[in-house]
């Protein structure tokens, strides 16, 4: 029969479903390197916070130096599902929760591009290699999956030539819930809203349900446990001035991220060569997701979903094809299935400066009470193993002041080292090896003594 699929089109649908949406998650979700960033450690210490106490904390109960400061926890929902799949099964937990996130974003690209797209593991490839340095055990993760069923929204509403039904906006309040990217998911429904009405013959009528769609939207961002502190702070973060000390915070760099260039340049020959078709205004919204990817790191991931899953109707030479249904339960359980058997598989963390387990553990007891001055990436696994530190991921909670001030301690200043400890009383020190500067000062200070060092850094005391 003409259009049928054939028998073995159907056996490389179903193998490229088990490789895009099982195989590659399963392999990324597995790999250690999750797990090399300091701040994985604070976001589950702060959602077993919330499960033990039962609320949301809203003044900062790990640091010293930041003790009773107000804090605007809006990841809690993240952290609650991190710090709970560590209670069930540790950190194998944790990476089992990665690899089902990663899943439902596979599976959402992987259905829609197989709709316009033959080869629909391209758009997944393309994605894995700009998100594969981003891919760390935080709550943007778990937002990434709410990225790309968002996107699936919008284009099936203007499919449809109308606006998503009004329950889906409660979307938006999950995801506010989740991760400050909720701002993103105003501003594409927004985009969608303003093509429809452009696309319209009558504006009048297409105005009105993306209108209300659109107010719903704002409606849900509000209905968080944060209150309008939640919905306003995603924007506090981004005026600080002490991201530009962070790396994911600062522009892109062919350097810093190779692949996020190369994987553009592709695209963009791609584009140029086979000239895809898209409304105009989907054009200026990767273009403006673009710029925003090129001026911080971080937004390269939003980018990268946006793209792989809005290009993929651009490149298609004929109609859309069904969803193939019976391959959706087929990928349900056996994602199931991978995600226990992860969960259940030990994982041994490596031992550096995100998670320096065995140089905590050689902390001498009377010392773990006592003001610390502690390396940046080490605050997060203080804070996991009951020691307040000096300062830890949390940029919003320190402030540009202490931050910048403990920026000039670790480049080796001895005068704001020796202001920080007449202020805050620091009797020890731990820190990883490249903070030679820092180091070498203790090093030459009579007032401070090695205590112990191994391949990841140095702890230090006070000798008086």
């Amino acid at each position: 029969m003409p259009g049928a699929e054939r028998p073995h089109d159907r056996r490389g649908l179903i193998l490229a479903l088990a490789v895009a949406v099982l195989l590659i998650p399963v392999a990324l979700g597995s790999s250690k390197t999750i797990f090399n960033d300091g701040d994985v450690s604070w976001h589950i210490a702060t959602g077993q916070w919330i499960l033990d106490h039962r609320a949301i904390p809203h003044t900062d109960p790990f640091s010293y130096t930041r003790a009773g400061v107000p804090w605007v926890p809006i990841e809690w929902l993240a952290e609650v599902f991190l710090a709970g799949a560590y209670r069930l099964a540790g950190y194998s937990g944790v990476a089992a929760l990665v690899t089902a996130a990663l899943m439902a974003l596979h599976a959402l690209v992987f259905f829609n591009a197989s709709r316009w797209l033959r080869m629909a593991l391209l758009p997944i490839v393309a994605m894995d290699f700009v998100l594969i340095p981003m891919m760390l055990a935080r709550p943007h993760l778990l937002a990434w999956p709410l990225i790309a069923l968002w996107i699936w929204l919008m284009l099936r509403a203007r499919e449809r030539d109308r606006a998503p039904r009004l329950p889906w906006a409660l979307l938006m309040t999950v995801w506010a819930n989740l991760h400050g990217s909720f701002v993103f998911g105003l501003f594409i429904a927004a985009a969608f809203g303003f093509e429809a009405l452009v696309a319209s013959p009558d504006r009048k009528r297409a105005l009105r349900p993306w209108l209300v769609f659109g107010l719903a939207c704002v409606i849900a961002v509000c209905i968080n446990a944060n209150g309008i502190d939640g919905v306003i702070h995603p924007l506090r973060i981004a005026s600080l001035h002490n991201l530009q000390l962070i790396d994911e915070w600062k522009p892109s760099s062919p350097s810093v991220t190779p692949f996020f260039f190369g994987v553009l340049a592709v695209t963009l020959a791609l584009i140029g060569w086979k000239q895809p078709r898209l409304h105009p205004v989907r054009w200026l919204l990767l273009g403006a997701l673009l710029a925003l990817a090129l001026f911080q790191v971080r937004q390269q991931a939003v980018l990268a979903i946006v793209a792989a899953m809005v290009l993929p109707l651009g490149f298609a030479r004929s109609a859309a094809k069904a969803t193939d249904v019976p391959a959706i339960p087929l990928a349900v359980a056996g994602g199931a299935v991978l995600v226990l058997i992860r969960a259940l598989m030990p994982i041994t963390l490596p031992e550096n400066e995100s998670n320096p387990w065995k140089l905590i553990g050689a902390v001498p007891p009377e010392l773990r009470s006592q003001p610390v001055l502690n390396g940046y990436s080490m605050g997060g696994p203080l804070i996991l193993a009951g020691i307040r530190p000096y300062v830890d991921g949390r940029g919003d909670v320190y402030g540009d002041a202490l931050v910048f001030d403990y920026s000039r301690i670790v480049d080796g200043d001895p005068q704001a080292l020796a202001a920080a400890e007449r202020r805050w009383n620091i009797r020890w020190a731990i820190l990883p090896n490249r903070d030679k500067e820092l180091i070498g000062l203790l090093d030459r200070s009579p007032d401070w003594r090695l205590v112990t060092r191994d391949e990841v850094g140095v702890i230090y005391a006070r000798t008086d």
